[in-house]
């Protein structure tokens, strides 16, 4: 068990945040999906392959992180 003890009971991370912000604007997005079945935005454009679809997730958590953390 690797936590923090200092945090207060309920504080979260800036990593779990910008996971769940990641996971919101993927699944409401369709961002980086193989096949578009979504209504509205759309992403980046389509991945052709699983490992593109990782990639695209792994930027978009990496700008998550960035806009959680609100370093510039």
């Amino acid at each position: 068990m690797d936590e923090s003890h200092s945090a207060g009971a309920g504080m979260r991370r800036n990593e779990d945040i910008a996971l769940d912000l990641m996971k919101f604007v993927a699944m409401t997005t369709g961002y980086g999906r193989t096949s578009s079945t979504g209504v509205g935005f759309q992403g980046t454009g389509a991945a052709a392959k699983p490992e593109d679809y990782a990639a695209h997730l792994l930027e978009l958590y990496g700008k998550c992180l960035h806009a959680v953390t609100g370093k510039r």
